[in-house]
């Protein structure tokens, strides 16, 4: 029996965790540009350079004793999201969507006191949400107003399109749906649920949801297969274009769909997850060997790479 699931594994050409390791993350990553996307503030100076946009930077809180400083700044401020500079995995990121007296109304409209809200603060900077528990910086952002499109299959929060990269070509996609259990935030690892999105058009084409299949939004109960994703061909260059900014050969690329900029650049991810096939129904080793096998021929421009993507990973 395990055999033979082996086996359909691989004809399917799904990746595992060890081969993506060895194979794509430590051959085609080298370890000194991990900074460059590990560490949010960095990504954002780097796309900044590049041409493209991310939500505006508020304040960047370096040390303890900066604290008290953003608590001024933060009056003029009605909302904003607060997230470490080197966190992981959706940890340690929080949304204000305003100000009562003594605290900080969140996402779900509890209110932060906020002496509480100075602790998170100070948790932030001591490393507690950052790779390797190193200490850390806190930034606090604009909170993106997301475009309708995905209304429908979203409980509250925010979404957000995921495009692995492999050698500036986009090869996979999902949109990360928040839903009741993962508490409004766009996180799988937390409930949040994954649908792939179709290269070649845009389009919404199946959904997983705690490792299952699923065809409806657990909480607003309408479909999330056949949803076209507006500015598609837009957020396929932009990820193409994180290889000529990082150096990068295999990449997460995650953005948001603001109702009024349009796509703007969340962050990148050195490591990115394998549930991407699942929500596509599809593995990404065959994808990536594609890649390979055509690469001497293909445009070098990031145009190029799309265009090629578009035509031969489409249902």
């Amino acid at each position: 029996m395990i055999l033979e699931m082996a086996r359909r594994l691989k004809d399917i050409g799904i990746l595992g965790m060890n081969h993506r390791n060895a194979e794509y993350i430590m051959r085609c990553n080298p370890r000194s540009f991990f900074p460059l996307v590990d560490d949010k503030v960095l990504t954002k100076e780097l796309a900044l350079k590049h041409g493209i946009p991310t939500p505006p930077v508020y304040y960047i809180i370096e040390n303890h004793a900066a604290i008290a400083r953003f608590e001024k700044a933060a009056t003029q401020i009605e909302s904003f999201v607060i997230k470490p500079a080197r966190g992981s995995g959706g940890s340690g990121i929080t949304l204000v969507m305003g100000r009562v007296a003594g605290g900080f109304v969140k996402q779900d409209g509890t209110v932060i006191p906020r002496e509480e809200f100075n602790y998170y603060i100070s948790d932030i900077l001591s490393g507690i949400y950052s790779l390797g528990g190193l200490e850390d910086k806190a930034i606090v952002e604009g909170l993106v107003q997301p475009d309708p499109v995905f209304e429908a299959i979203t409980y509250k929060g925010v979404p957000d399109i995921r495009i692995i990269v492999y050698r500036g070509v986009p090869v996979m996609s999902m949109v990360r749906l928040p839903t009741r259990a993962s508490d409004g935030k766009a996180n799988i690892h937390r409930g949040a649920l994954g649908a792939g999105i179709d290269i070649g058009t845009g389009v919404t084409v199946s959904a997983v949801h705690h490792s299952g299949m699923v065809t409806h939004h657990p909480d607003t109960g309408n479909p999330v297969k056949g949803v076209q994703v507006p500015y598609w061909e837009m957020m396929l260059l932009m990820a193409a274009k994180a290889l000529d900014m990082t150096g990068l050969g295999y990449l997460g690329v995650d953005l948001i769909i603001d109702r009024d900029r349009g796509p703007v650049l969340l962050e990148l991810n050195a490591r990115p997850g394998l549930q991407i096939q699942v929500a596509n129904g599809a593995g990404l080793r065959h994808r990536l060997e594609l890649v390979d096998a055509v690469w001497s021929g293909l445009l070098k421009s990031p145009e190029g790479r799309v265009e090629w993507a578009m035509k031969t990973f489409t249902a």
